[in-house]
């Protein structure tokens, strides 16, 4: 418990780093995960998470596409760096309680074929749908940040 609390008061602090796997699948869907976890818990939002203390950006790209979606070598894909983004939270991973989060993040875009399919699906996602780009760019169901990558895709 005392490291969670460490952790909150370092989110309170400090911008996190962070990847976002932006997957096109046959150039016209995106793959979204619903997400089970603060922040933007219950959007739909693509993969990704933070890059760890001492992690290269490719390393936390191959544990991010494993761990999320089962993939094993996310870099036979070759990812291409869509750039930097930021985005700001008003709660952390640990709730409302008044910790704002801020996290800079290096966008991948990650172009697959019309076939292709993800192995499985993690805890902090309770569905994974690939959206048509201008079906997710029209809803409100798929948060804000993620609808920024898609005039990108295009």
């Amino acid at each position: 418990m005392e490291s969670q609390q460490r952790f909150v008061e370092l989110v309170g602090a400090l911008p996190l780093v962070s990847v976002d796997l932006v997957l096109v699948r046959g150039g016209c869907e995106i793959l979204l995960g619903l997400r089970t976890n603060r922040p933007a818990q219950g959007s739909w939002f693509v993969p990704g998470g933070r890059i760890l203390k001492d992690e290269k950006r490719a390393d936390a790209l191959t544990r991010v596409a494993r761990r999320e979606l089962g993939i094993d070598d996310i870099h036979a894909l070759a990812p291409s760096f869509l750039g930097p983004f930021e985005h700001f939270y008003p709660d952390c991973f640990a709730g409302d309680i008044g910790v704002t989060t801020h996290y800079v993040v290096l966008a991948h875009r990650i172009d697959v074929p019309a076939d292709f399919d993800v192995q499985g699906i993690d805890e902090q996602h309770a569905a994974l749908r690939w959206w048509p780009i201008a079906e997710a760019t029209a809803s409100a169901d798929v948060h804000r940040y993620t609808r920024d990558y898609l005039p990108l895709l295009g």
